[in-house]
């Protein structure tokens, strides 16, 4: 084994490894969702379908889903995802600087939401 197959033995491990930590991340975050919408009161499997499921966080976070719709227009997405992420951290009990951390790192705090001790008190 020469030099240049040594090296793509190394690099097929190390994306090998990368596609195997990257796949528990995903299921985790899968998870995480899942614990964060039966905690709301919804079905956990609504969490995994696209574009339904951000209907349903904008029911939890907002009571209404139909905002979710202004999603759709450029530059106020911005400000509605800011928007609901504030608005799901009140709707959990927490504060303002946790709606800050959803903003920033969304899948960290996400995690936290699902998995911690926090409950669903409702839109606010």
């Amino acid at each position: 084994m020469d030099t240049y197959d040594m090296s793509e033995a190394v690099a097929a491990g190390a994306m090998t490894a990368y596609y195997i930590i990257a796949f528990a991340v995903y299921v985790l975050l899968i998870v995480a969702w899942w614990k964060v919408f039966t905690k709301a009161g919804e079905a956990g499997w609504k969490s995994l379908i696209p574009i339904y499921n951000l209907y349903i966080l904008f029911k939890i976070a907002w009571g209404n889903g139909w905002i979710g719709l202004l999603m759709l227009i450029p530059c106020v997405d911005i400000v509605v995802d800011i928007m609901v992420s504030l608005k799901l951290a009140k709707a959990f009990g927490k504060s303002t600087g946790f709606g800050v951390g959803l903003i920033l790192l969304p899948n960290i705090f996400m995690l936290i939401l699902g998995f911690g001790d926090s409950q669903y008190i409702g839109p606010q």
